[in-house]
């Protein structure tokens, strides 16, 4: 039996218990779970219309078809199985899983041969993977994404008066404010979750080739378009995309993916930027008891929360890319390369969840220094040159731009006295030189 220590993915292994709330979605047994629920909706919907073979059943029942998924169990899942042994194909597996019980519930045989009614594999696999994605999605990774948010907005509102050195390129630049950068970091996200969830879940539905055939040629004057597209966006909350070959084109889910994977890079950038604070020591880390930084060292509080989260989340945009980039391509009508790779829609989630996991603890040990952020501002009084030499320009002074240039290139390095001492050296009126007075590197933080 699997266990953290047999298994091959660090998914189900290592990390397990940060990413078991997912096996309700993306797992071998949550996919079949999935499969049923799609063919006991579709079943339903069919007796709905309601075709004439149908009109003899008790809708009363459909309670007890619905319990087939809500009450899904391990064993009917490996009863699944079993058969698949046998049929070698897993969606056919399913159907004559419900055939099964169907007659369980004592259900009339002729009734069971409108499971999967004119369908093709990839109606079912094209439905149920992204209605598993979308509620993933829904329900765990945007709750645990959102807790990442909230934790940096709160950073936003709690250090916004702190000034702070700036870095362009690396160097010294005008300064900023320290939550003011974590608001930067807040609203890429929010607009990237604001178009998350704005994005529809494609699904196709529509047989063998995408043209309903043996729909149509069964019950030629049913509308079996309006059908299908009812079916899919009522019963499944998903948006049907029409007209398709065999399978669900893929173009929007791969926008999806393309987003879930840009929220990733900022959540990178973010990791790179907090753990640069911390080289430079303007954030110490909370020591937890027992912890260890380094086999060698014992000094050392390593920053490893967030270079677990960047490793985690670079490897989820891998996967995220690989199917933005492979699943809108299948020859002709389809062929199977789709297959085996749809399977891995929960493997980038399960990674950018233990990586959120991973962010929210080292977030959470973050102790602000402000005293380190203080000397570095005092150390940078060069960063105040492009305020002066912008007034002097407001006031027509000859070259400002140049004489600034100048004072802070000579490489002697530029201190408080040497901005006070070039101030007092110039031919501007005292109102002005008291306003560049007043300029320091811990005020210059612009709005």
């Amino acid at each position: 039996m699997l266990s953290p220590l047999t298994a091959v993915s660090p998914i189900d292994g290592r990390y397990q218990s940060k990413t078991e709330k997912l096996e309700q979605y993306f797992s071998e047994f949550a996919l079949i779970r999935y499969r049923v629920r799609v063919e006991i909706e579709y079943f339903i919907a069919l007796c709905e219309i309601p075709l004439q073979q149908l009109s003899g059943f008790d809708h009363a029942r459909f309670a007890d078809l619905r319990a087939l998924y809500l009450d899904f169990t391990e064993d009917d899942a490996a009863a699944v199985k079993e058969i698949e042994h046998t049929t070698n194909h897993d969606v056919k597996a399913v159907e004559y899983f419900i055939k099964k019980k169907f007659a369980a519930l004592g259900i009339d045989p002729r009734y069971g041969e409108f499971v999967h009614f004119g369908l093709t594999s990839q109606d079912i696999n094209n439905t149920s993977v992204p209605l598993s994605l979308k509620e993933g999605i829904g329900d765990v990774f945007l709750p645990a994404l959102d807790e990442v948010c909230g934790i940096i907005s709160g950073f936003e509102q709690q250090w916004k008066d702190v000034p702070m050195l700036a870095r362009t390129h690396g160097q010294p630049a005008s300064p900023t404010r320290l939550g003011k950068e974590f608001g930067v970091f807040a609203a890429r996200l929010a607009e990237q979750r604001r178009q998350l969830v704005a994005l529809s879940y494609p699904a196709k539905f529509g047989g063998a080739t995408g043209n309903m055939n043996a729909h149509h040629v069964a019950y030629p004057t049913i509308d079996w378009k309006a059908f299908g597209d009812r079916f899919v966006e009522e019963k499944l909350g998903l948006k049907r995309s029409w007209p398709t070959t065999q399978i669900e084109h893929y173009d929007n889910l791969a926008a999806i993916f393309d987003c879930l994977a840009r929220i990733n890079t900022i959540l990178i950038d973010l990791c790179r930027d907090i753990w640069t604070y911390i080289s430079m020591e303007y954030f110490r880390q909370r020591v937890v008891a027992g912890e260890v930084g380094s086999s060698a060292m014992p000094h050392k509080v390593n920053p490893i929360d967030f270079e677990n989260a960047e490793g985690n989340l670079g490897v989820a945009n891998a996967v995220y890319r690989h199917l933005a980039e492979k699943l809108p391509i299948s020859r002709l009508q389809r062929d199977l390369t789709d297959s085996t790779v749809f399977r891995n829609v929960g493997v980038p989630v399960a990674h950018s969840l233990i990586a959120l996991a991973s962010l929210k603890k080292g977030l959470g040990k973050l102790i602000l220094n402000e005293e380190k952020l203080a000397a570095d501002l005092e150390n940078n009084w060069a960063v105040v040159a492009e305020a002066i030499q912008t007034i002097l320009r407001r006031e027509g002074y000859p070259n400002p731009y140049e004489t600034l240039k100048a004072l802070t290139r000579t490489g002697a390095g530029v201190s408080r006295e040497t901005i006070a001492q070039f101030i007092d050296s110039l031919e501007v009126g005292e109102s002005v030189k008291a306003e560049l007075r007043a300029i320091t590197p811990s005020s210059y933080t612009g709005l």
